[in-house]
């Protein structure tokens, strides 16, 4: 005890000289916005504004929120959050937010309490949004029914000041003002006789109006229900009742029971209790019994949050008519909660060569307890390089008492122990770890004299490729390495923007997709620096080498492949087998395996008639060139890389098998074999028809075979039996009607219902469109005419059409 009282003398003693006897008072509206300038706090405590960072001015407030801020370069004291004065004071008339201004070198307090002024920003709320009133019609003019007032959160001025009906009715009128001086009553004043016949029931709005500016208004609907009996209402023998209760009272505890009279009888007699603002947040800790008027807790009590109660309980009779009364509930306060060690400041590491008298931490202890159960006092535990020193009020300071030496001790583990006055006492402590801080003389070390990193390209954005790793041999942030790129000369330029390290664990990424054709490899220096003061460094050299993928494809030079219609090579039939045609040339960008090139015939018009070098492109004949080989050869040649997965291109070329280079001039469309087909198939229809006249007419197949001749030879078309078809057209070819002979083979089937025709495609070459240019026709594509061909039909006068010598100067198979 003696102990207790000689550190009480002390702080006060302490204290004295550093704090300022009277407050610095303010006011300020309350919502005023974040940043709104209060006062200029340094100018009223006689200070200039570079006093307060060169003494590291802050303000300090009890509860640990920051209301205020402090501008040190202006001195001016400025609202750190919105104020809301019903949250911070509730319904109190004045509300002052009282803090501390310390000074910290040398310490100095100023007192400061802040106004916050009220505004009108709340609006009168009724706790129902309808009433019903049961009023008997036999009441009496001038009877009152009491009616639960409007609540506002405002005071003064700007709480409730009026009541009104709207709109207003002969039979009621609204009698407002004020029982105590803390309670206020509104009473419905019944102005004329009811008649339920006349009138049963009837409804109007009550209106709450406060004096703010601009006013602010609240409304209620009341609902009068009129009736016939019940005339006495429940009386309470007193207006207020009042009850204690301890504070961790268990669940269900009988706080105090509230007791109307009804002088009925019956059911009008029968009196039921409820609260009558049960949606209040406040109500949600207690419940009456309906029945006794038992008022119990439903969940335990904080004293911390809520010291007292206020209820307003609700008798009604059986008839409707009730009467309201006030409860106020009183929480006793017991030692339920422990001293709290809130930190102001604290600095750790320090350094090995601090003075003694260093301020280590600045901290302030607080109970939330009242009386004897909130009074705090502080030790440390025996320590002989560190002591506490009492600053203000519950403010103490951590400082240094004699030299310190990291190599000796490179860490102390401080215990403040805080212990209030109730009983049992309770108690809290708080460790402070005090690290030593060393000088810094080490240098990081990579684990590698360099390091080769690989990275394929089109790499995803962001790649991990490697990681560069460095230690350092102090401790402490000394010893904490960062990474960074570096120019091996100040004055170069970045030799890749696409190079990051992480400067946290030195990890290299690739920020973007790199192409092997573009760079093979990239060298960049990485810097380990630790964070000392002046920091150390070192470098390294990174080489990243980009590996290639098989991202391209293989390109064809030659032949082209720009053009409309691929190149044709010209082959003489009398070419031999392995004759050289043509050489397909492809290149690849890639390199290595991906750039290696085979060549595959991939189509051909005759598969079997050419080969393709694997290796080299050459396209050369198989075998020999027969009369039977289609005069115009299509060929399609893969080019393929040997990457994986393998990339590959397509070659398209034509060859022509002539037998004479020397005028090739026939139009590429007039062997087509759409047209050659239309005329067979014409050829196929009229053959039909006269066979199954010969069938249907026999006896007369002789003179119809004659007739059909002539009609044949009339109209240019050739119709000849299955015997003798070949026969007379060689006869034909050797009377020089044709320049060469058309072969055809038919086949006739017996037995069936319809003969069947096979003719064979005549065999003339189709030429490229290039050759064609000194043909007479103007299409791109002509048909040879069907039957047989002169001269006369072939003359330079019939457009569309070869002259006989033009014809007879190409070779035919």
């Amino acid at each position: 005890m003696e102990t207790a009282r000689q550190v009480l003398c002390l702080c006060v003693f302490v204290s004295l000289p550093h704090a300022r006897a009277e407050p610095i008072r303010y006011s300020v509206a309350e919502e005023s916005e974040s940043g709104s300038v209060v006062a200029n706090v340094a100018e009223d405590a006689g200070l200039a504004p570079a006093q307060l960072s060169a003494r590291r001015a802050r303000l300090l407030s009890e509860d640990g929120r920051q209301h205020f801020r402090l501008d040190p370069g202006s001195g001016r004291l400025v609202v750190a959050e919105r104020l809301d004065r019903e949250e911070l004071c509730g319904q109190s008339a004045t509300c002052t937010l009282p803090f501390e201004l310390l000074l910290a070198n040398p310490v100095q307090f100023f007192r400061v309490e802040v106004a916050v002024e009220d505004i009108n920003d709340h609006a009168p709320v009724f706790p129902e949004e309808r009433v019903t009133l049961k009023i008997l019609e036999r009441s009496d003019p001038g009877s009152r029914f009491p009616l639960e007032g409007a609540q506002d959160l405002d005071v003064g001025s700007n709480s409730i000041q009026a009541y009104s009906i709207s709109p207003k009715n002969e039979y009621f009128s609204i009698d407002f003002g004020t029982q105590t001086e803390d309670a206020k009553y509104i009473e419905l004043v019944l102005e004329k006789p009811l008649d339920r016949e006349e009138q049963a029931e009837m409804y109007f709005s009550l209106i709450a109006v406060d004096a703010g500016s601009p006013p602010r208004s609240g409304t209620t609907q009341i609902h009068i229900v009129v009736i016939d009996v019940n005339d006495n209402a429940p009386v309470f023998p007193q207006k207020v009742f009042i009850g204690k209760v301890l504070e961790n009272a268990p669940e269900g505890s009988v706080v105090l029971r509230v007791v109307a009279t009804d002088q009925d009888e019956g059911v009008n007699g029968d009196i039921s209790y409820q609260f009558s603002q049960a949606g209040d947040q406040s109500y949600s800790a207690f419940m009456v019994d309906p029945m006794s008027g038992e008022i119990k807790l439903t969940k335990s009590l904080d004293f911390e949050a809520a010291k007292n109660y206020e209820l307003r309980v609700r008798a009604t009779d059986g008839g409707g008519l009730s009467a309201i009364c006030r409860v106020l509930v009183e929480v006793v306060d017991v030692n339920d909660n422990a001293p709290e060690v809130m930190i102001s400041s604290f600095n750790s590491p320090i350094p090995e060569d601090s003075l003694p008298g260093t301020v280590v931490a600045l901290f302030t202890v607080r109970d939330r307890d009242a009386g004897a159960n909130g009074k705090i006092s502080c030790a440390l535990e025996d320590q002989l390089s560190f002591s506490l020193r009492p600053a203000y009020k519950n403010y103490f300071e951590l400082v240094t008492v004699s030299a310190l030496d990291r190599e000796e001790i490179a860490r102390y583990i401080l215990t403040v122990t805080a212990a209030d006055a109730g009983s049992p006492p309770l108690t809290t402590t708080q460790t402070f770890t005090v690290d030593i801080s060393d000088v810094n003389d080490n240098a990081p070390v990579f684990n590698q004299t360099s390091y080769t990193m690989y990275v394929r390209e089109n790499n995803v954005p962001t790649v991990l490729v490697g990681a560069v790793g460095a230690v350092d041999g102090d401790v402490g942030p000394n010893a904490k390495v960062t990474y960074s790129l570096v120019l091996a000369h100040p004055t170069e330029q970045p030799s890749c923007s696409c190079i990051s390290v992480n400067s946290e664990n030195g990890d290299v990424f690739v920020l973007r997709p790199l192409d092997y054709e573009q760079v093979k490899q990239i060298e960049f220096l990485v810097r380990a620096s630790d964070a000392g003061s002046p920091p150390l460094s070192a470098n390294v050299t990174v080489r990243l080498v980009v590996v290639d993928e098989n991202d391209n494809a293989p390109l064809v030079l030659y032949p082209s492949q720009d053009s409309s219609s691929p190149s044709s090579e010209l082959v003489p039939v009398s070419a031999e087998a392995g004759y050289l045609i043509t050489k397909v040339v492809a290149v690849d960008a890639d390199s290595g395996q991906n750039s290696w090139l085979s060549y595959h015939l991939l189509r051909a018009t005759d598969p079997g008639l050419f080969v393709v070098g694997a290796q080299s492109g050459e396209v050369r004949l198989r075998r020999s060139v027969t009369e039977r080989d289609t005069v115009k050869q299509k060929l399609v040649v893969l080019v393929r890389d040997s990457g994986q997965p393998p990339l590959s291109a397509t070659a398209a070329l034509s060859a022509l098998l002539l037998s004479d280079f020397s005028d090739v001039r026939l139009p590429h469309s007039s062997l087509t074999a759409e047209d050659e087909s239309s005329s067979l198939t014409i050829y196929l229809i009229i053959s039909l028809v006269f066979v199954s006249l010969l069938f249907l007419v026999s006896t007369a197949a002789f003179v119809v075979h004659k007739v059909c001749k002539r009609k044949e030879l009339k109209d240019g078309h050739v119709f000849y039996g299955a015997n003798n078809l070949q026969s007379s057209l060689a006869d034909a070819a050797a009377a020089g009607t044709l320049p060469h002979a058309y072969c055809y083979e038919i086949s006739l089937t017996t037995g069936s219902g319809n003969s069947e025709f096979k003719f064979l495609k005549p065999i003339l070459p189709s030429l490229p469109p290039q050759l064609n240019a000194t043909g007479g026709g103007t299409n791109n594509e002509q048909d040879f005419p069907c039957g047989t061909l002169t001269k006369e039909n072939m003359a330079p006068d019939n457009p569309g059409m070869h002259s006989a010598e033009q014809f007879n100067s190409l070779s035919f198979n």
